[in-house]
């Protein structure tokens, strides 16, 4: 088997999971924060800046992928790893969530679906044995099936239908994996809001016995009480013995709150996003350095954080930067936002395995500047 997942304890005091996942371009400790590569980089940061910041596994997108440069030529240049010089483990998202997002004049088949790239609007088309090509192509350790992600709010009857069409790919997914023992496929759990759905979806994967299982369809829209009441409901219809995925999932509230219930890999853009607006998170909370309140501020974005840019540089500098256009103020922002919620989730892992994570993130909350189960961004 390509990934193989070890329990280490849980946390008295939540059920929250310290673990290894093992995969062949190593082991990573969880619950992890994925930083996101869409284009086989991440935005603004160099792969060995990744390596300094401690980022254990990255993601990268196989619908961009897919449609530039093309699966074969870095199949031909020797697979992902190696096209981006990145020796660690990748995870490649199976595109069903960008085919639904972006993709203009989309039309789902039970085949799959038929759509025109966003960037030059041509004739395309992913189904479940094309997203598991590509992805044996790229070859990441860690591959989704292909499956729809249906909006929120979304009728029911659509969901229904929806998700029975997931669980019918997924199965076909497995089919088509070509490369079971070195990349690892996962498959995901639809079923909108609904707790009915999630369970018919979960039993349907879990019957094919993945090695791993993604949350898909929560961070879409509907509030946060929601989507933890929707994960509550989910995650203990999941093996034990296999890694748990929520899929889309970044802000600093939902990595701890997310831990809590059980989850052992996030990823989002929102960091590297919102640093290219130049709003950083901090110990405090959000901070937004382009604004002119920081034109005279020489302390660091954080006086907390250990990352190159806090032990570096001052508000000040940054903001002039931003102000400047100068693109190494918002890389600054970036690499300060990945180390973050690196850090953040090493944090989260300390306090599992001293059974304190509820306390942790009591006292992080209100450091924080939020409410439980509130967002600052």
């Amino acid at each position: 088997m390509a990934v193989r997942y070890e329990l280490i304890k849980t946390c008295a005091q939540t059920g929250a999971r310290l673990g290894k996942l093992h995969t062949p371009h190593g082991v990573i400790d969880t619950p992890v924060f994925m930083p996101v590569g869409t284009q086989a980089t991440v935005k603004g940061i160099s792969p060995e800046e990744l390596k300094d910041l401690n980022a254990q596994i990255i993601l990268s997108n196989t619908y961009h992928l897919f449609v530039r440069p093309g699966h074969e030529l870095i199949r031909d240049a020797g697979g992902l790893h190696r096209f981006m010089n990145w020796d660690r483990p990748i995870l490649t998202d199976s595109g069903g969530f960008q085919v639904f997002s972006l993709a203009e004049n989309r039309k789902i088949t039970e085949d799959g679906v038929q759509f025109r790239s966003h960037l030059n609007g041509d004739k395309l088309y992913l189904s479940p044995e094309v997203a598991t090509a590509v992805q044996n192509a790229l070859g990441s350790d860690i591959m989704m099936a292909f499956d729809e992600c249906p909006p929120y709010p979304a009728d029911y009857d659509y969901v229904k239908k929806s998700t029975e069409r997931t669980s019918r790919w997924a199965e076909r997914c497995l089919k088509a994996h070509a490369r079971p023992h070195d990349q690892a496929l996962f498959g995901i759990v639809q079923g909108g809001m609904h707790a009915d759905l999630r369970r018919q979806s979960a039993a349907d994967l879990t019957s094919l016995d993945f090695p791993g299982y993604s949350i898909g369809g929560l961070s879409v829209g509907e509030p946060k009480p929601l989507m933890y009441q929707v994960l509550e409901e989910t995650v203990p219809l999941l093996p034990a013995d296999k890694p748990r995925y929520l899929m889309g999932v970044g802000s600093p509230d939902a990595l701890v709150e997310g831990s809590i219930r059980g989850i052992d890999m996030f990823d989002c853009v929102l960091p590297t996003r919102i640093a290219r607006n130049g709003t950083v998170m901090t110990s405090q909370g959000r901070l937004v350095v382009r604004h002119a309140k920081y034109a005279a501020d020489f302390s660091p974005l954080d006086p907390e954080c250990s990352c190159y840019a806090c032990r570096h540089y001052s508000r000040a500098y940054i903001r002039h930067l931003i102000k400047a256009d100068e693109m190494f103020g918002l890389r600054l922002t970036t690499i300060h936002n990945l180390h973050f919620l690196v850090e953040l989730m090493r944090q989260v892992r300390e306090a599992i395995r001293e059974d304190r994570l509820r306390d942790f993130r009591d006292e992080f909350f209100e450091k924080y500047g939020m409410q439980h189960n509130e967002s600052g961004f």
